[in-house]
């Protein structure tokens, strides 16, 4: 838990609830796995919720399956944070992995209720999870966990007025609009899997983060794929913004049909992509991010590149400067439009791509010259 982060999308990290297991290729260089095996070998380390969740196999450090909530002075550190910000939740883990219970979920909802001041933007690599747990009745649920935690609270004589004042009836509303809820989609597999569970969550604001991005990602073949599945009337032209009605039962899988007489409309509002840093990492084509790029800007979608990672394009003469000389150059590679690697004489040609290896730092965030660092607009 960070009250700054270094993530550039977010203002601070939340971790209710820790560990994971592998589920795609994006997970190989998961940072949080190593950090989560480091964490313990501190001396007198405080985040003892993390033992047993990672383990060491041929020195490589990888989750064990294990998950745990985070005591309670991290569960309900948020409401210590009186100054509005944007906070990532579960950077150490999945909220919606499948060893996590259904009241431990609640808890983190009321959590996010209790705390309107800001925006909660939880991501998760389990969609289905996370779309079947968010179109159950969960007002109710979530309002008795958010009271639970305000009669165990030790309020000092300010907090108790501001207690007797909050209105636990907003908390039955739902979605919560302050809880943005996010796919991770590293390749059109992974997307094709997870972005139709999420046009199917009920959400203030829909986001998918394809980092790292391992693949070109078409959003016009998603959609009909949704348009198939459903057999919807009502589609419309935006390949980027689904509208559906009574049909979205197919994938919501909601037994209230009442809650689906008037149209729904499904929009993914945000995008984020980058690539991998650290050791292993895989570069990302320039082609892929300029697709999505180009995708976002014709739907009027919130586009946001945060890095190239540990390999920057060589073409730009931009990343060589910033290095100050040539010896800032680890290495380089070369690959084809589907990340196949080549010979290094090819990468000029199009639809190939050549790679110098300078870190993180110095490969930056320019995609074209320009950066990118779009949000998504919130009613």
């Amino acid at each position: 838990m960070s009250d700054k982060s270094g993530i550039e999308w977010t203002d601070a990290t939340w971790n209710p609830v820790v560990g994971c297991s592998v589920v795609s290729p994006g997970c190989t260089n998961c940072y949080a796995m190593k950090f989560a095996g480091r964490v313990l070998d501190k001396e007198a380390s405080p985040a003892l919720h993390y033992h047993g969740t990672t383990k060491t196999v041929n020195s490589h450090i990888v989750w064990t399956g294990k998950v745990a909530m985070a005591p309670d002075h991290i569960l309900l550190q948020p409401l210590k944070w009186k100054r509005p910000r944007k906070i990532f939740v579960n950077s150490m883990g999945d909220l919606f992995h499948e060893s996590v219970p259904d009241d431990w979920i609640d808890k983190v909802f009321a959590v996010m209720a209790l705390c309107p001041q800001h925006t909660f933007q939880v991501l998760t690599k389990r969609s289905k999870r996370m779309r079947e747990y968010c179109s159950s009745a969960l007002g109710s649920r979530v309002s008795q966990q958010a009271s639970n935690i305000l009669l165990d609270m030790d309020y000092d004589s300010k907090n108790l007025r501001w207690a007797r004042a909050f209105d636990l009836r907003e908390i039955s509303k739902w979605p919560l609009f302050n809880v943005w809820l996010g796919v991770s989609a590293e390749d059109q597999t992974r997307a094709n899997e997870r972005i139709p569970d999420l046009l199917a969550t009920p959400a203030a604001v829909r986001f998918v983060s394809a980092e790292p991005l391992l693949g070109p990602i078409d959003f016009a073949s998603i959609k009909n794929n949704i348009d198939k599945r459903i057999h919807n009337p009502y589609a419309s032209s935006d390949f980027i913004d689904i509208t559906v009605c009574r049909h979205i039962n197919a994938i919501k899988g909601l037994q209230n049909e009442g809650a689906l007489a008037t149209q729904y409309t499904a929009k993914l509002d945000w995008i984020i992509v980058g690539g991998e840093s650290g050791q292993g990492a895989r570069p990302i084509h320039p082609d892929w991010a300029r697709s999505i790029r180009d995708q976002c800007e014709a739907a009027g979608t919130a586009f946001f590149f945060k890095q190239w990672g540990e390999w920057a394009p060589c073409s730009y003469d931009h990343y060589q400067a910033r290095s100050r000389s040539q010896s800032k150059i680890k290495d380089s590679l070369y690959i084809d439009i589907n990340g196949k690697h080549i010979e290094s004489e090819k990468w000029r040609e199009p639809g190939f791509a050549g790679f110098h290896r300078f870190t993180k730092k110095y490969s930056g965030n320019l995609l074209d010259n320009k950066t990118h660092t779009q949000f998504p607009e919130v009613q």
